[in-house]
């Protein structure tokens, strides 16, 4: 008889530490858990060991962690009446798990299901070329609004980035020769512009040539004058009266400058040489 109420007393202890075993849930750094008492909410535990009382008790963790989700590819109508194909992904995280859980059904799911339809709802007011051009917009656009609606489910978005937008074939073709005929114009402007710098340099060498040998010019018109001024002036204070002698010594300067050969006696004063040959006296001081 003691031995049977023994093995039902160990019994008995076997399955109450079995059933406060079960109660002790772990919640990590990352988590916290929803706790419900008779299917009504009880509490929210925080990171770490947590007991709950098995039957009566169950707890859902929540990830509380910044998470990424895909908008699935879908094609949109453009405001121009063009098909894209668009997707995208949604950054967002649960603050706040109680209305994670009992404000929408499976959060996980209606959080990009949500932003596929916001999605679709912005770039459908714009033509393809303004939601190519205006990415940032749009991605500030239906983060704005998705924010707006999932924070009644206690979920907060970080941001969200279109990847994608590509238009039907034969438009992504136009929009190619397209970009080419502008790659091209500008290049021709290009080579026009520096073709016409090239010009404008010759020119200008041309000119600075020019005003080199004008310059030149005058200079020596310049020296010429002032040679001519001296010779007059030589002329009018040495030879007054007497212009046949000045012109028989400007014979003798030229056949001199000329290197014509002039032969003279070894016996013979050089001036007076010069004199003879000029056809005037010029007598030695």
């Amino acid at each position: 008889m003691d031995f049977l109420l023994v093995i039902i007393f160990g019994t008995a202890l076997i399955i109450l530490v079995a059933i406060l075993a079960s109660g002790i849930k772990i919640i990590r750094p990352v988590e916290v858990g929803v706790v419900e008492f008779l299917g009504k909410y009880s509490r929210t535990a925080n990171s770490g060991p947590n007991w709950i009382f098995p039957g009566s008790q169950k707890m859902y963790k929540v990830n509380i962690t910044e998470r990424r989700v895909d908008i699935d590819p879908q094609s949109i109508i453009t405001k121009d009446k063009l098909n894209a194909e668009v997707d995208g992904v949604v950054y967002y995280r649960v603050v706040d798990a109680k209305s994670a859980i009992y404000e929408v059904h499976n959060f996980e799911l209606s959080v990009p299901s949500l932003a596929k339809t916001t999605l679709r709802a912005v770039i459908g007011k714009m033509t393809l070329t303004e939601a190519n051009e205006n990415r940032d917009t749009i991605n500030e656009e239906v983060e704005k609004i998705l924010d707006r609606e999932v924070s009644k489910w206690g979920i907060n978005v970080v941001r969200v980035e279109l990847q994608r937008i590509e238009p039907p074939p034969d438009v992504q073709t136009a929009m190619n020769q397209v970009v080419k005929a502008e790659n091209e114009k500008i290049a021709a402007l290009d080579l026009a512009h520096a073709i016409e710098t090239q010009a404008d340099g010759e020119r200008r060498a041309e000119i600075k040539k020019a005003e080199g040998i004008a310059a030149a010019i005058r200079l020596k018109a310049e020296a010429d004058g002032e040679a001519i001024k001296i010779v007059n002036e030589a002329a009018e204070r040495y030879f007054v009266g007497n212009a046949q002698l000045l012109k028989r010594l400007e014979t003798v300067s030229e056949a001199l400058r000329d290197n014509s050969k002039i032969i003279v006696p070894s016996d013979s004063d050089l001036v007076n040489v010069i004199g003879d040959l000029a056809g005037a006296a010029v007598p030695l001081p």
